[in-house]
This record gives C-alpha cells, sequence and structure tokens, in this order.
C-alpha cells in the first residue's frame, strides 16, 4: 500500500508540473500565417473529419499540402480524427474546415491542452509506473517512485509536449513495447512497437535495437526449433499489425506511394526538417553533426540532395553497426536498452532530415537506464534539454524552462547523490578502465576529472542560457546564439555517443538478466 501511496504522489507532482507549464504559451501562438506545431495538430482535426480518407495526404483544393499537409502515418491521422470528433461536439468552429485556419481561443487552448494531457494520462505514465516497478535494482518501495519521479520530471519532454505542443503517444507506445520486452512478452511487445512507428515514422531511431535484439532471442533458441518459431510468430505479428494500421490505405497503391512520400520527403534535402518553418525559426539549429559542420562548410551547397542522402546513410549505419552486432550475437535486456540509447542518438546526430525535438527520441530510452547510470543519465537530460533552448525561446518558454531544468537537477542529485557516484565502476567503464589499465595513467583520477567537467559543463550551458536570453546578438551575427547552443550540444552528444558504445562494446557480464532458452 505504501508503495502506491508514493507513487500517486510522484503521478500528482508530475501532472502538477505538466499543468502549469500547459498555462503558458505554445507553439506559433497568434504569429500568422503558419502559426506553429499547435496549428498543424488542429489542422490534422480539421483535415481528418471534414474530408473522406483518400484526401488526407492529397493536395486539394481542400487540402492545401502547403499548409501543414499531414507528413505522418496513418495512426496520427486516425487519433487527429478522433480528437475532431469530440471537438465537434463541444465547438464545431474549432474543426470547420477552411474558416478554422488558424483558430485561437482559450476554450479551444483549454480542449488542446486537455487532449495532450489524456495520452499522458493513458499511454505514457502508466507504461513509466510500470516499468518502475518492474526494475530489479528498484524493488524497494521508495526506490520504484524515486525513479519514476525522476523520468517523469524530465523537463524536455515536458516542455515539449505540454509547452510547445505534441502528444507523447509514439514515445509512450514505445515504452509499453520495451515493458513487454522485458517481461517476455515478445509478441505483445512487437504490436506495441509497430503502434509507436504507425503513429511516428521518428521511431525508426528505436526500430534497429528492437530487431536485433528479438532476432538475437530468435538465434539463441535456435533456428532450427523454438527460435524459428518464435521467428515465424514474430514476422506474422508485424504483417498483421500494419495491415491493420494501413487498412484503410491498402486498397489502392497509389494512396500508399503517396503516404509513402510524405512520411519520407528526401528532396527536401539534409537540412529540411520542417518544410513549414517560420521565418524566425531556421531548421539549421539543430544539434547534429551536419548542422554543426555547416558553420565551417555548407554542406548543402557543396553536395547535391542525394548525395547528402548516401553520406547521411552511411555514416549513420557505420555508427550504429557496433551496438547492433553486439546485441545480435548476446542479446541482454540490458543490452537493449542501451542500445536503444545508442542506436537513437547515432540517427540524431548523422541522419536525414532531423529537427530539435528528435532528441526526446534518445532522451527517454535514456530515462529507462537512470537508475543504473545515474549521472550520465542525468547529464544527459540537462543536455538534452538545452539543445532545445532555441525552440522554447521562440515559444516564449524560457520561464518554465528556468524552472524546471535546475528542479529537475535537484530532484536528481536528492534521489541519486549523482556526484558521488563518478568512479569507473558507476558509470559501468570498470571493464574498459581494466583494458586500459597500465596505458593510461590518468585513470585513477577518473572520477575527480569527470566530476570537473560536468561542474564545467553546467556552467557554460547555464551561460550560454543567460546569453541567448538576455543579451541581443550582434547584427551581423543573428544566429549566434542558437548555432553556440547547438554546437556546444553536439560535441557533448558526440561524447556521450563514445561512451554509451564504449558500456556496449566492454559489457561482458549482462548483469541481473535472465538467460534466454
Amino acid at each position: 500500500m505504501e508503495k502506491w501511496s508514493l507513487m500517486t504522489l510522484t503521478v500528482l507532482l508530475a501532472l502538477t508540473v505538466r499543468w502549469a507549464v500547459s498555462l503558458g504559451s505554445y507553439s506559433g501562438a497568434g504569429k500568422p500565417p503558419m502559426y506553429g506545431d499547435y496549428e498543424a495538430q488542429r489542422h490534422w482535426q480539421e483535415i481528418t473529419y471534414n474530408l473522406p480518407i483518400r484526401q488526407w495526404y492529397f493536395n486539394t483544393s481542400d487540402n492545401n499540402l502547403q499548409y501543414w499537409g499531414l507528413d505522418y502515418p496513418p495512426l496520427t491521422a486516425y487519433h487527429s480524427f478522433v480528437c475532431a470528433y469530440i471537438a465537434k461536439l463541444i465547438n464545431p468552429d474549432w474543426v470547420a474546415l477552411h474558416t478554422s485556419r488558424g483558430y485561437e481561443s482559450q476554450p479551444h487552448k483549454l480542449f488542446m491542452r486537455t487532449t495532450v494531457f489524456v495520452a499522458d494520462l493513458l499511454v505514457y505514465i502508466p507504461a513509466v509506473i510500470l516499468y518502475c516497478f518492474s526494475l530489479k535494482e528498484t524493488s524497494a518501495k521508495k526506490k520504484a517512485s524515486t525513479c519514476a519521479l525522476c523520468i517523469l520530471l524530465y523537463p524536455g519532454l515536458i516542455l515539449i509536449d505540454h509547452g510547445h505542443f505534441q502528444y507523447p503517444l509514439s514515445l509512450g507506445l514505445a515504452l509499453w513495447a520495451v515493458l513487454c520486452l522485458s517481461h517476455d512478452w515478445d509478441l505483445l511487445g512487437s504490436v506495441a512497437f509497430c503502434l509507436a512507428l504507425n503513429y511516428k515514422q521518428m521511431e525508426l531511431y528505436h526500430s534497429l535495437p528492437f530487431f536485433c535484439y528479438l532476432l538475437g532471442k530468435c538465434f539463441k533458441k535456435g533456428l532450427k526449433g523454438k527460435g524459428l518459431v518464435l521467428l515465424a510468430k514474430l514476422a506474422g505479428t508485424v504483417l498483421v499489425s500494419f495491415a491493420a494500421c494501413w487498412l484503410p490505405f491498402g486498397t489502392d497503391v497509389e494512396q500508399i506511394m503517396q503516404v509513402l512520400r510524405r512520411l519520407f520527403p528526401i528532396d527536401r534535402g539534409l537540412f529540411e526538417a520542417c518544410m513549414f518553418s517560420s521565418p524566425t525559426h531556421c531548421p539549421d539549429k539543430v544539434a547534429n553533426i551536419w548542422c554543426s559542420l555547416s558553420v565551417l562548410i555548407k554542406i548543402k551547397n557543396v553536395i547535391s540532395p542525394r548525395t547528402q542522402l548516401k553520406l547521411s546513410f552511411a555514416v549513420t549505419f557505420l555508427s550504429l553497426l557496433p551496438a547492433c552486432i553486439k546485441l545480435t550475437v548476446q542479446p541482454s535486456l540490458r543490452g537493449f536498452k542501451f542500445a536503444l540509447v545508442s542506436c537513437a542518438l547515432s540517427f540524431f546526430l548523422f541522419s536525414f532530415q532531423v529537427h530539435e525535438k528528435s532528441i526526446l527520441l534518445v532522451s527517454v530510452p535514456v530515462c529507462l537506464i537512470i537508475n543504473e547510470i545515474p549521472f550520465m543519465a542525468t547529464w544527459f537530460l540537462l543536455v538534452s534539454t538545452f539543445s532545445l533552448l532555441p525552440l522554447l525561446l521562440k515559444d516564449e518558454l524560457l520561464l518554465p524552462y528556468a524552472v524546471t531544468t535546475p528542479a529537475f537537477l535537484a530532484v536528481c542529485l536528492a534521489s541519486f547523490s549523482i556526484l558521488e557516484k563518478t568512479s569507473a565502476e558507476d558509470l559501468q567503464l570498470k571493464a574498459f578502465s581494466l583494458s586500459l589499465k597500465g596505458y593510461v595513467s590518468w585513470f585513477k583520477s577518473f572520477p575527480r576529472i569527470v566530476k570537473s567537467l560536468f561542474l564545467l559543463s553546467l556552467s557554460l550551458m547555464g551561460v550560454l542560457s543567460v546569453l541567448g536570453a538576455a543579451v541581443p546578438p550582434p547584427q551581423r551575427l543573428p544566429d549566434l546564439f542558437p548555432l553556440a547552443v547547438a554546437v556546444v550540444s553536439c560535441l557533448h552528444f558526440l561524447l556521450f555517443l563514445v561512451y554509451f558504445n564504449v558500456v556496449i562494446l566492454w559489457d561482458s557480464k549482462n548483469r541481473g538478466q535472465k538467460k534466454i532458452s
């Protein structure tokens, strides 16, 4: 009973923070003609409710794809339709075809914010709670609620979902998939991940770890016996799940091709993460390698879009290959969770058409291992929130950012005593340190060095946050602060990528893992 009381208090606190953030501004508020992501979600409700399914992804007189045209998979469209049906019952003006464009009012804002709350309560938050209760390392009553509190107070997701405006459904469904796999419910986990992927195509960031982990389990069981049966069941589950999601579009090949063209618009180029960016928001200020390199080399002026695509694919594939091979050969739940982080980070740093918000696809898996490496996980989550600063400033979310970020750090310090967990063993680097023994003399000073770097990193992020918010940039360099945030964040992420891959590759014990048989 006590553990549920603590968890209830945790959820209430998390909901209170979300409610407070939702009282502020949202993406594109009062900024015609394109407004922002809030209007995009409202517009999709308008389109899906008023037009037949066959027109949802096509450019017509009633559906101008240049104005927030649907560019997410079918489940997003179905979700928009359900929200639109409820909106129509409350106020038909909210989803009226054409005339509702740019609609803004307090009652409508309350409705839209409520839909995000409901998605959080039904999908994301329950997955977090059950995941924390399932952790062997957090079997004590207090520890499960502490772990859940840190995850649910992660500021990046709160500021984007309840501030900027976004639904947490794809990440929530992916969490349910991880939870199912942790209980060996592989088929249910496959269904959950297929649903996540069919809600947002960016879940491809997590697809290879899911594939390699399940394939590795099949290999371990033997492809001439139980493994082959499991492989057949998994393949059938995936096919049926996709068929169910795409059924309304499956009768026409042109429909399917048009949806795919909307989901993967490769002709936009390497940097065009968002075709509909407002003049004040340049999609090039993303904390990945291509945008950081573009400060020195204007890649899009030197390399053709097709070559950019090939280069991006090659670098992304090579960067995630080691973790995927290790996971396939030695499948373990712990290795799977670390591979989710490593592969998603590789996609964010090196892949094609990355948006700032895509860092959340890395951050949520990092939340899942915060109990194992609290110091590095907290550090990463702080950097990921900092990388969103230019977007948050544009959305007038400086105050929520300034409150939630230090509060999250304080909770992690109190919950995990992170500054005391900087030894090689605490950082899961003991095997790596032993392999370097005798070659690297400074490894004995490693905890002190790591702690100093952490404090330096916090100071740098704090200074840039203050400068970006309070100091006007030079006229000759109007994008100075957003670029500085992107480059500094990118350098952090590159170091984190190396770290996570070292942990994965030097981990031979797979501690606490059940034997796959």
